[in-house]
């Protein structure tokens, strides 16, 4: 007769009430597209316009645009659909796009490149601006997670993105090198590089590619808090989502011989210069990102603002529309996008 104790059955986390990641809009119509970035890669994305300007129209003044980049290692069906279908329904054409290497984007599946993550707003830009519905001279961008850091990446080198805003903001480069609130050390560091450099030999002689970061794929009973809240959002119906071109076991987990590319990758550098152009940094007041954004909000030029809401984490922003502040975003969008 065994007698060892069973190990406790994590508990499953429970969907917000408010939780709509899945959201659709009736009053916009949706179009799939696709473009190339400087590389040469097709990257795709989902065009909303309200239904009243769907038909380009001579006559008509054009409208605002809005570029929406996905959380790192989701895809447009994740939180940047919900985004951009809430502010198109405010009086913006919005484009939410896979970054390259993501989601219906070509590209080697899940690599790091944070060079071509920040291109391929800029190509978004040069895609929209052809848009007889679009007003070229007023486009903006918003980075939910990671690409808040690659928007701001982008921005600092392509004017034509004219107001930018983040929502629960991840710095990739921070946080690969040193960690939330900088608790890996240069050794730890250094032993991620070894590990991805070896890699690069396995994968050079023929060897299967290995995954790293990402959301678990289980809870245990000793998962920490924020795998739990990842978990809860990547591997439960409320936001789960496997791309035609992926697998439910290697969705959100980038390649780790290309992951450390993220280590040479300083969104912040120079982030003043972005200005006059305006800064718009959302985090959740409880989030444990929201060292990111007041890191930024901290470097960069007037103006610049940053709205921690209360009681939200960092996932709570990806879906729960009960605390996602629309109004404000679209309201800063409006002023700073205005004729």
């Amino acid at each position: 007769m065994n007698n060892a104790p069973s190990a406790a059955i994590p508990e499953q986390p429970a969907l917000p009430a408010d939780a709509d990641n899945f959201y659709q809009s009736d009053a916009l119509s949706v179009e799939k597209v696709r473009f190339r970035n400087q590389y040469g890669m097709k990257v795709a994305g989902n065009l909303f316009v309200p239904k009243a300007r769907a038909a380009a129209v001579a006559d008509v003044a054009r409208l605002p645009a809005i570029i929406v980049g996905h959380p790192m290692g989701a895809v447009k069906e994740q939180s940047s659909n919900l985004y951009a279908q809430k502010l198109a329904e405010q009086g913006f054409v919005t484009l939410a796009i896979d970054l390259s290497f993501w989601g219906e984007s070509e590209g080697v599946r899940n690599v790091v490149a944070p060079d071509i993550y920040s291109e391929d707003f800029s190509a978004a830009a040069d895609f929209l601006g052809l848009d007889a519905r679009v007003d070229r001279e007023r486009i903006g961008v918003l980075g939910i997670c990671g690409s808040g850091s690659f928007a701001i990446s982008a921005a600092k080198i392509d004017p034509r993105l004219k107001a930018v805003a983040t929502v629960s903001m991840y710095d990739m480069g921070a946080a690969n090198r040193d960690a939330l609130g900088k608790s890996q050390t240069l050794a730890q560091r250094a032993a991620i590089i070894e590990a991805a450099a070896r890699q690069r030999w396995v994968e050079a002689e023929g060897g299967a590619v290995r995954y790293t970061s990402g959301s678990v794929h289980e809870l245990r009973a000793d998962s920490h808090p924020i795998e739990r809240e990842f978990y809860a959002f990547y591997r439960t119906p409320r936001g789960e989502f496997t791309p035609a071109l992926s697998s439910p076991e290697t969705t959100t987990h980038p390649t780790l011989s290309s992951n450390t590319k993220f280590m040479n990758f300083y969104p912040f550098s120079d982030i003043e210069t972005i200005s006059p152009r305006p800064l718009f940094f959302v985090t959740g007041e409880e989030a444990h990102s929201r060292e990111f954004s007041e890191r930024a909000y901290e470097l960069a030029a007037e103006p610049k603002q940053i709205l921690r809401v209360p009681g939200a984490g960092h996932v709570d922003l990806y879906d729960r529309v009960g605390l996602i502040p629309f109004a404000e975003l679209g309201a800063f969008f409006g002023k700073h996008l205005s004729p």
